[in-house]
């Protein structure tokens, strides 16, 4: 039997459910050194943990191949012999199993209707315009009216951004971007009220 454990992205201690979480938070971080959280376009909103278990098949190990939750549907497709009907999914199911350091070579991510490009160990976000804290919630978004660059191995928390030190590879991050998520990135892209 193959066990998958994931979750929903980002972490979030008051979201309209009055638990106490804020109060009997003390010293505990829930996003730990990420940064962000729930609606934001830093790691902290849109890591998720993912762990594959298969007694016999899957040999225990930590992998940093990007994977997304989307890729369950190629990846099992193939798996079982058959063929998934998504365009968005990918078969990485060598990745799933630890079979290969090679997941995803890219990946769009998503928070609040604004998008980000992860490839490799960076993380490339565009400039967007809106607030960047949601006061609500106590969490960073990550809108700023500049580009963001940060290198994910070195700078897990996203505390130096390298936009403005590394043009080159803010231009080629940009361009991969624009290629896969178009030029007109904030088209219909609204800025969110928060409350």
């Amino acid at each position: 039997t193959l066990v998958i454990f994931s979750s929903d992205n980002g972490g979030v201690l008051n979201d309209g459910y009055y638990d106490d979480a804020v109060e009997k938070i003390g010293n505990h971080k829930q996003n730990g050194a990420l940064r962000g959280g729930k609606y934001s376009i830093f790691e902290g909103g849109t890591r998720v943990p993912f762990m594959a278990y298969w007694k016999g098949t899957i040999q225990p190990k930590v992998s940093d191949a990007i994977v997304c939750q989307m890729d369950l549907l190629a990846s099992f497709a193939h798996l079982i012999g058959t063929k998934e009907s998504s365009t968005d999914s990918e078969n990485i199911l060598d990745a799933f199993l630890g079979k290969s350091e090679k997941g995803r070579a890219h990946l769009i991510i998503e928070a609040t209707g604004k998008t980000a490009l992860r490839s490799g160990d960076w993380l490339y976000i565009p400039a967007y315009e809106g607030k960047n804290f949601r006061e609500e919630v106590g969490i960073e978004v990550g809108n700023f009216p500049y580009e963001q660059l940060y290198n994910l191995t070195k700078d897990q928390g996203q505390q130096n951004n390298l936009a403005t030190s590394n043009p080159e590879k803010t231009a080629e991050m940009k361009q991969l971007f624009e290629k896969l998520r178009s030029k007109d990135y904030t088209v219909g892209v609204k800025e969110v009220q928060f409350d």
